[in-house]
């Protein structure tokens, strides 16, 4: 999936983030990888594995870099154990 503006309700276009970005879902102080959008929702992913989440896109920020370091270095960690596939 390509970046591209996605229009709200009533607000300014929101940037899409590319296919497998890091963010944090701001609603739920966690950590995610970009999915794709569903409907209004973003779908969001854990970083080490599991089920998908949905979040409201104003919910969504971009993981700053120690966000995106703590989140790598728990997915090696993860595949290590062979906790991800």
């Amino acid at each position: 999936m390509s970046a591209q503006n996605v229009p709200t309700d009533e607000q300014d276009p929101v940037h899409v983030p590319e296919s497998g970005t890091l963010v944090v879902d701001t609603s739920r102080d966690r950590v995610g990888e970009f999915r794709g959008v569903a409907g209004p929702y973003w779908s969001l992913r854990p970083v080490c594995g599991g089920r998908e989440w949905e979040a409201k896109p104003e919910h969504v920020r971009p993981a700053d870099p120690i966000e995106r370091l703590r989140a790598e270095t728990a997915r090696c960690n993860a595949r290590s154990r062979g906790d991800v596939l």
